[in-house]
């Protein structure tokens, strides 16, 4: 059997499992979060702990574009992590990709999209690799970031679509999250979790079973709970 590396789900929700303040793009937790009283003043925590995780982190093309890296005209801080990004659209431009490559230290854009634009900027930063895929095969995809870049861990923060896809392939080894003290409702907004649903009894080998680890209360009522993933 091959190897994969050990993967970690890591997100930031409200107390309802929400992960966006509403049902379009132009809401996100990142960016509405801290505009809420009683919300604001623990935010800080989760990107506190989040400077802990993995040293490589995957995420989504889409989710760049809804931070805005596409229009960013001041680069962040170089920071010590390598992104692994989904990106099939694309969601990223030349900008976008542009700031990350100068955010991180390797940038591993993952896509089944044969025309995209990191292609015509491969030559330009040598800290951008491309793993090109006819179809996405997250078991195949983890496996070759363990064989060919030696990723023994990885932290998983993405859309509920696709953290979806992982859990029913049973891929999420851990899930860590920080829950902020909100409730935020509404039945098509993003939650930790999203995809399609089983529909019949025959299925439930599909539910994954967790085992708690860790339970912490933080400051300004928000809570962080660490759980592993029963195989």
């Amino acid at each position: 059997m091959k190897k994969r590396p050990t993967t970690t789900l890591f997100m930031l929700e409200s107390l309802d499992g929400k992960i966006s303040s509403g049902n379009n793009d132009s809401l996100d937790a990142d960016k509405d979060f801290c505009r809420i009283d009683g919300v604001k003043e623990g935010l800080h925590q989760y990107y506190e702990i989040e400077c802990t995780t993995d040293y490589y982190s995957l995420n989504t093309g889409r989710t760049m574009e809804k931070i805005g890296v596409n229009n960013k005209k001041e680069y962040h801080n170089k920071v010590e992590v390598n992104f692994i990004i989904i990106d099939n659209k694309p969601h990223l431009n030349e900008n976008g990709i542009d700031y990350i490559c100068h955010w991180v230290e390797k940038l591993i854009l993952v896509t089944t999209n044969k025309n995209h634009v990191a292609y015509s900027l491969k030559n330009k930063y040598d800290n951008l690799d491309i793993l090109f895929y006819e179809g996405l095969d997250l078991k195949k995809l983890l496996e070759d970031l363990y064989s060919e870049y030696n990723v023994d861990k990885l932290t998983l923060q993405s859309g509920g679509n696709l953290n979806g896809l992982f859990v029913r392939e049973n891929l999420i080894d851990y899930v860590n999250i920080v829950i902020a003290p909100l409730l935020v409702g509404g039945k098509d907004v993003s939650t930790l979790i999203d995809g399609k649903a089983i529909e019949s009894d025959r299925e439930l080998n599909k539910l994954r079973a967790l085992e708690l680890i860790e339970c912490n209360k933080l400051e300004d009522s928000y809570v962080q709970l660490k759980y592993k993933v029963k195989k």
